[in-house]
């Protein structure tokens, strides 16, 4: 009978170790989540008009990128951060990190419901205003090297795309890219020229009839 007492003891003790550890390790998983938000966003203590004036802000962006793309930055420390964004700037692509209720309010806005379901967790969003490929480009290759850095989706002439379709864009070249070869080509016959020009074309084409279908 005692055997028994001590071995209902031990498990009761085993359950409750595990049980404090789990809600040990939520609670710094959450405190760690909330300093990253505080070090990127300003933190919760935002006036009003503040809160105002980033979603105008951010209004804005949806309706005159040319795309966008929304990934989970969780697990990029300081430096790996500042180093895709200094890759982003570099490219002409800002990349915003956003609070979730701020940015589902500016999506409302602009009738983006489907970007919503995409804003959950730490949120930062890349915006290409001039260049629709290099967002994705960059942050697919930089996803390569950095596993941590996840790609939710996309947003390509005001239609939604998935990570796969995010990853198909980023196969397409650049401008920069697009115009070196176009250089190159001047040396070459005209037809060397308008080859380069149609297979990007066709590229773009591609991925744009595929959300064309998926809409259907």
């Amino acid at each position: 009978m005692l055997k028994f007492s001590c071995r209902g003891q031990l498990s009761a003790n085993v359950i409750l170790h595990l049980y404090l550890l789990t809600v040990y390790r939520r609670f710094f998983q959450f405190r760690k989540d909330l300093l990253w938000s505080s070090y990127f966003e300003g933190g919760e203590n935002v006036a009003r008009p503040e809160k105002e004036a980033v979603v105008k802000e951010l209004t804005g962006k949806f309706s005159s990128a040319k795309s966008l793309v929304i990934t989970d930055y969780l697990g990029l420390n300081v430096a790996e951060m500042t180093e895709l964004r200094s890759k982003l700037r570099d490219a002409g692509v800002e990349f915003k990190v956003v609070k979730n209720t701020l940015a589902t309010i500016a999506a409302n806005d602009v009738e983006m419901e489907e970007m919503t379901e995409y804003f959950s967790g730490p949120t930062a969003i890349a915006f290409g205003e001039d260049d629709a490929v290099s967002p994705a480009k960059i942050l697919v290759e930089f996803a390569k090297d950095h596993e941590v850095l996840e790609i939710k989706a996309g947003l390509l002439n005001g239609e939604i795309i998935s990570k796969e379709k995010v990853e198909s864009l980023a196969e397409i070249p650049s401008r920069e890219e697009l115009l070196a070869k176009a250089f190159a080509s001047m040396k070459a016959p005209l037809s060397g020229l308008v080859n380069v020009l149609q297979g990007n074309i066709r590229g773009l084409v591609q991925v744009l009839n595929q959300i064309k279908e998926e809409k259907a």
